[in-house]
């Protein structure tokens, strides 16, 4: 109700203008908390649909790791822009505009996938023992004349025989009492071992190439009704560990030496009798030189800081690996130069397309050009390599550098789209480094497949008895990475080497790696 000022007196007149102004003080508090709570009830909404997007987003990840393909390969191929398209919208307005044109079928025409043709039968090696069984008519050839035959050949396996090796050493008395003679044994990588060289390469390789536990083996020995204890093959591996260590520090320090080294780390669970009941959770650290073909893997207890100081201190050359923000502390130095990898970058926009596939399919199509230009590239020389990149990837990089920095606007920062984009961004300058030279390689792929077999070996033998054990398994497959880096049968390596290792000069060590050894020449067969 309006009030009528012109009856009220002066104090009244103040008075009422206190308390209208005490009002309005009340009223604009009461607004301005209404504000925040409509501001805070906006940010929660903002924050759940975030949530809900980001569940959506691991929802859709989940379905396609347990229903779908697991497969990171972009099917979706570069279309050349000057390439005329037709959709098939327009096949049905061109139906529709022209029903005279249409031709009536005559026949019907099945489609049927088009055969491969057969090689043939896998040829079998030359050098393989023959054993020929002649089978003949039963009815009787006598007075015949045999005018040709038929051969069929039959792979066939024996299971791995055991035999005995007996050293036979004769003594002879010098003449007049004075001494015997008798020949010196040939070493042997452990004295007075049961076991021979191919025995215990074999151990090996079954366990760290087949992943073959040594339980499951001692299991094999005894059907065959040889009985060895469990530990006492223990101590066969543990000791070979202990007399291959040198040859495994010469071939960490080689591939120090590098210049240019990929790295990358994997989780092993490891027994730990300090914490009982649960095992540790150790790493290996994995560093692959691609120019000199070796791989090393180193155990580590963590995954810290500290970790790669051993291979990476007052490390000089080109250091690539993904975006884990310990490697930096190695990188810092203008000695080291950082790449980044575009196998991890992709990575992320592959899952994020399920959240955002219009920006996700721009991203995997820029990176899918790249790619094709290094398959292109793969049998130049360095330096065209690095002359053509030039050419042909920088422009594309460049317009893709500016189109993510553009977009990192428009998106959430926490949306998956949004970390993948961030992700890029902040390896950018490592990204590109792979032009500085044609020797080097756009991804990490190389060093992640070296990582493959502790894979597998996870699932078999579950867990490394002791941190000791577990550096020795490092060693191991450092060993047996080589061999297949360079195509050399880790069988025949192995034990070329047990046969010479024990007598070898340690300065010479580099001449036992397997891409120097010579497995042709004669060894110790004991």
């Amino acid at each position: 109700m309006k009030q009528d000022l012109g009856i009220l007196n002066k104090e009244q007149l103040i008075e009422l203008f206190l308390t209208q102004s005490t009002e309005l003080v009340s009223n604009r508090t009461e607004l301005i908390s209404k504000e925040k709570q409509i501001a805070s009830h906006e940010k929660t909404i903002t924050q759940k649909e975030e949530e809900v997007s980001r569940l959506k987003v691991l929802v859709a990840m989940l379905k396609r790791m347990k229903f779908g393909t697991q497969s990171e390969r972009f099917l979706k191929q570069i279309i050349d822009p000057k390439q005329l398209h037709l959709s098939f919208e327009d096949l049905a307005q061109k139906s529709e505009k022209d029903p005279d044109e249409e031709k009536p079928v005559k026949e019907f025409i099945t489609c049927q996938r088009t055969k491969k043709k057969h090689n043939g039968r896998n040829k079998l090696p030359e050098d393989l023992a023959v054993k020929e069984i002649v089978i003949e008519p039963e009815e009787s050839i006598e007075g015949l004349t045999k005018i040709g035959e038929e051969r069929t050949e039959i792979l066939e396996y024996t299971p791995g025989d055991f035999f005995k090796i007996v050293i036979i050493r004769p003594k002879y008395a010098k003449v007049g009492n004075n001494g015997i003679i008798i020949a010196d044994i040939p070493s042997r990588p452990i004295e007075k071992c049961l076991a021979g060289n191919f025995l215990l390469a074999s151990i090996l390789i079954n366990k760290y190439v087949d992943h073959l536990p040594l339980y499951r083996q001692q299991q094999i020995f005894k059907r065959r009704g040889i009985q060895i204890a469990p530990s006492t093959i223990d101590s066969w591996v543990s000791k070979l560990g202990f007399l291959l260590e040198p040859l495994y520090n010469a071939m960490v320090e080689s591939v120090k030496h590098s210049s240019y080294i990929q790295a990358d780390e994997t989780p092993t669970r490891v027994l730990d009798k300090n914490k009982k009941g649960k095992s540790h959770r150790g790493y290996y650290w994995v560093y692959h030189s691609p120019l000199k073909r070796m791989v090393i893997f180193d155990y580590q207890k963590s995954r810290n800081k500290d970790a790669p100081r051993k291979i990476l201190e007052n490390y000089k050359g080109y250091l690539q690996s993904d975006g884990y923000a310990v490697y930096n502390h190695y990188v810092s130095d203008e000695s080291v130069v950082h790449l980044a990898c575009w196998a991890h970058a992709r990575r992320y926009f592959e899952q994020s397309l399920d959240q955002d596939k219009v920006r996700s399919e721009h991203v995997l199509l820029e990176i899918q050009k790249l790619y094709a230009i290094e398959r292109e590239l793969k049998e130049t020389t360095s330096e065209e390599r690095k002359k053509q990149r030039l050419e042909k990837s920088l422009p594309i990089i460049n317009e893709l550098g500016k189109w993510l920095f553009r977009e990192s606007n428009n998106v959430l920062p926490k949306s998956s789209i949004g970390k993948a984009i961030n992700y890029t961004k902040n390896l950018w300058d490592s990204l590109q480094s792979y032009l500085y030279d044609g020797d080097l390689h756009i991804d990490n792929n190389l060093v992640e497949n070296s990582i493959r077999p502790n894979a597998l070996g996870r699932k078999n033998y579950l867990f490394a008895g002791s941190h000791e054990g577990a550096q020795r398994t490092a060693m191991f497959y450092s060993f047996f990475g080589i061999c297949k880096l360079n195509g050399v049968n880790p069988d025949k390596w192995l034990v070329k080497v047990l046969s010479q290792i024990a007598d070898h000069k340690v300065n010479k060590l580099h001449e036992l790696f397997p891409q120097n050894l010579n497995l042709e020449s004669p060894d110790n067969k004991f």
